[in-house]
């Protein structure tokens, strides 16, 4: 059982600092100690260490919730060159703890926030309360309950004194960077930097309310895509009330054969970059902890506090970038990134090092074969984007993407690493043709989601 977030700046700065220094002692430990030992028992030290380092990840970033959670989360996802290759899936499969099962806050720490919030005793705003929560994440813990009309409801509780932690956590953002400067050499930031204009909308749960029952009801009778009903006239700015909807989780998922697991990327595709492109608006937190699969084989989909709308025009404009990089227009891409202000004309990036930068990150997307994504795919990518030691794009990684690009490429980014951890295969380009341009649908998938927005359309 976990304790209630620390909330002052000083004290979630130590937590952080303590990373940092037992990081770089485990690092100078590690390399003394493999003086003169055998590679069985480097490979018994590596693994141990890389353990000590998943659990001390998990048991500061899960306590401090917030800000720092989900750092912790972002870091389940990709696999990144932090570990020994051999040791990766259960560095991450420690730190996904992290999405979904973090260290919980006690019921009656809980239930003083709940009622609180609601102004009366728990009893009498609900049928029946389960005390034992369902999922405890970065900002919230998840508990079910019954509403007096019968309802079965998720009802998430705000973590007391999580606002002021968070808030902490933005004015030490200095020591995140130097955190993830450790795991990821070079890492500029701009994604966590991003975080700051979002994370009040999450700590919101009453504008979460409303953004969740506006996206249920673009959503409803979806033929593969369910969103719960929320209920905002039941929820508050700490407390989010919403339907109730059991299924399988990601590890659950990932246990599947594999055209079932097909089958659920490429729903969370059309789900979270598709709705990019189609819609203008977006969720913003794609991570395994969101998804859940029904027995009918349609994909839950979960947390709004996240949510983001664009303006068309930007929207268009990433279009026309990522034709130009599939029709290997490398001077039209380098004209409209340089007129966009994303390229320095000063600088000295040349066409062909900007498409091929931009081909590196977005190439499963634009690359017409069936391609299975697999984490090491998704990492690179990744990595490619944003690390400097790879020289050849160290001209492009000091350009500028403007503020309003920065949290459609995370999402872009986080949906390919879901997908990575999910081990899915499918032809995306093919699908992305639907928004691209404006391909008749070539899955079963891609025709129901036609016909339903065909039959929305006509009502």
């Amino acid at each position: 059982m976990s304790k209630s977030p620390a909330t002052s700046r000083v004290g979630r700065a130590s937590r952080l600092g303590g990373v940092l220094v037992g990081q770089a002692f485990h690092k100078r430990r590690t390399r003394l100690s493999m003086i003169g030992r055998s590679e069985q028992a480097r490979a018994r030290l590596v693994e141990g260490q890389t353990l000590q380092l998943a659990e001390q990840l998990v048991a500061v970033l899960g306590e401090m919730k917030g800000l720092a959670m989900k750092l912790g989360q972002f870091l389940s996802m990709i696999d990144l060159d932090l570990v020994p290759a051999e040791q990766r899936e259960g560095f991450q499969q420690r730190l996904a703890v992290l999405r979904d099962h973090a260290p919980s806050v006690d019921f009656e720490t809980m239930r003083a926030v709940l009622e609180a919030e609601l102004g009366a005793p728990v009893s009498e705003k609900f049928a029946a309360f389960d005390p034992e929560p369902i999922a405890a994440a970065s900002i919230g813990q998840v508990y079910r309950a019954r509403l007096h009309d019968g309802t079965d409801v998720a009802v998430k509780v705000q973590y007391p004194g999580v606002d002021q932690a968070v808030r902490a956590d933005l004015r030490n953002l200095g020591l995140l960077r130097m955190l993830l400067a450790q795991l990821i050499p070079g890492f500029t930031l701009g994604v966590l930097d991003e975080y700051r204009t979002s994370v009040a909308n999450e700590l919101d749960y009453t504008l979460e309310a409303r953004t969740q029952q506006q996206v249920a009801e673009i959503f409803a009778g979806h033929p593969f895509i369910v969103v719960p009903q929320a209920f905002p006239e039941l929820s508050s700015q700490r407390v989010l009330v919403t339907e109730y909807a059991p299924g399988i989780d990601f590890e659950g998922m990932r246990e599947l054969p594999d055209a079932e697991r097909d089958r659920i990327g490429e729903i969370v595709y059309r789900f979270y970059v598709g709705s990019l492109f189609e819609l203008s608006e977006f969720c913003g937190d794609p991570h395994p902890g969101n998804l859940l699969l029904r027995d009918d084989g349609r994909v839950v989909f979960l947390d709004f506090g996240n949510y983001k709308r664009m303006d068309r025009a930007h929207m268009a404009f990433e279009v026309e970038c990522l034709r130009a990089a599939a029709e290997d227009r490398d001077e039209d891409l380098y004209r409209m990134l340089s007129e966009r202000g994303v390229i320095d004309p000063e600088s000295e990036v040349t066409p062909a090092e900007c498409y091929d930068y931009v081909l590196a990150a977005s190439e499963w997307c634009l690359v017409d074969e069936d391609l299975p994504i697999t984490p090491e795919l998704a990492s690179g990518a990744f990595l490619l984007a944003i690390d400097p030691r790879e020289a050849e794009y160290a001209g492009m990684r000091r350009q500028n993407l403007p503020p309003e690009h920065v949290h459609s490429r995370r999402v872009d980014f986080m949906t390919f690493g879901t997908l990575g951890q999910l081990r899915a295969t499918a032809n995306w380009h093919r699908i992305a043709r639907e928004w691209l341009y404006g391909d008749e649908p070539c899955t079963e998938l891609g025709r129901l989601h036609r016909d339903w927005r065909s039959g929305r359309a006509a009502e």
